[in-house]
């Protein structure tokens, strides 16, 4: 069980074969690494199953291999054009998830275990486009505490607030640490025992996946800013996109500047007691800070949550220029939204 989805195994993969599970997504959400708050978002978990599978859907067409197998209505497998109605079930291949070694005296993690693996397990990467640097990137505060320069990300520029890349900036962490890690792009290849074409073949079809997504979303006059992908190695070898991808969690999506996803909640948390706890406790009990917390999270204003259900709908119905959900256009939503001082 994660934060937000569920995962059913219906058969483990081995080292030879994929296995095969259901993503089941749900109304749950997660803001600084909490965990589960004490909301639910309506529909949320079905917004995002319908619009990944759209995503998966033209990725398929466009020859890009991926782990999606279909969309679960009635306990029946469907393609994404046969389904009538929103489901929050998704039928994916699976295969090994191998974990590296965390030395918790020298805090560090050893990935050895990959030194021979060629096929049939989960990337240990998590790959970070950027079409656009906004005020909250976090490239601004890396690049403020001297981790790293423009150089290191392959600019020749120090980059501005609201500057449009051309080509997207690509950026590179770790997926299966205690906290996501920035590296560079030898030590991802090194970890995940990459070869320099696989490593090439992994960008250039970042490129090709954030273009389309970024089409569909011009489509709903919605902006893809950035957004991130997780990869695999198939039985065969061969590189596949999993998990989730194209959608307001996974992607950061502006509609007139305005934030299209959890982003709102999180501003709204921002203001509160429990977030001034919560940011204290991580830089004072590091891997330890939740259960050094004292105070819960309180419960979004019921209007602002069913707002933000609502914006989740129509984000799915603009994008897949399908009405599955019977909700006002984000416009509507978004100027009710407006009228909360955050």
């Amino acid at each position: 069980m994660g934060s937000v989805k569920d995962l059913d195994v219906l058969k483990k993969p081995d080292i030879n074969s994929e296995g095969e599970g259901r993503f089941i997504f749900s109304d749950r959400y997660s803001v600084f690494d909490w965990g589960e708050m004490p909301d639910h978002i309506e529909n949320k978990g079905a917004s995002l199953c319908i619009l990944s599978s759209y995503f998966f859907n033209l990725l398929e067409k466009n020859n890009i291999k991926t782990h999606f197998i279909g969309l679960v209505e009635n306990e029946k497998i469907k393609k994404y054009e046969e389904i009538s109605e929103p489901t929050n079930i998704m039928q994916v291949k699976m295969v090994r998830v191998i974990k590296p070694v965390y030395n918790k005296e020298r805090n560090i993690y050893d990935y050895s275990a990959y030194k021979d693996e060629t096929k049939n397990y989960l990337i240990p990467l998590e790959i970070i486009y950027r079409n656009k640097l906004t005020e909250g990137s976090s490239v601004f505060k890396r690049l403020k505490s001297g981790s790293i320069t423009y150089k290191d990300l392959g600019l020749d520029h120090e980059p501005k607030i609201g500057e449009v890349l051309n080509p997207p900036l690509l950026d590179v962490s770790t997926k299966l640490e205690h906290f996501d890690r920035y590296l560079s792009w030898e030590e991802a290849k090194h970890i995940s025992n990459l070869t320099d074409k696989k490593l090439n073949q992994l960008k250039n079809l970042i490129l090709k996946i954030n273009k389309i997504i970024t089409e569909e979303c011009k489509k709903a006059d919605i902006e893809n800013v950035d957004g991130k992908f997780e990869f695999a190695f198939d039985r065969n070898g061969e590189i596949m996109v999993v998990d989730v991808l194209g959608t307001p969690d996974e992607c950061r999506f502006l509609y007139n500047d305005f934030h299209i996803s959890k982003e709102f909640a999180r501003r709204w948390y921002r203001k509160t007691k429990w977030y001034e706890e919560v940011e204290k406790a991580k830089k004072e009990y590091g891997d330890d800070w939740k259960k050094n917390v004292k105070i819960q999270p309180d419960k979004l204003p019921e209007k602002m949550k069913n707002l933000i259900s609502q914006m989740y709908m129509s984000v799915t119905n603009a994008i897949t220029g399908k009405k599955f959900f019977n909700v006002p256009e984000i416009k509507i939503i978004i100027d009710e939204l407006k009228k909360y001082d955050i």
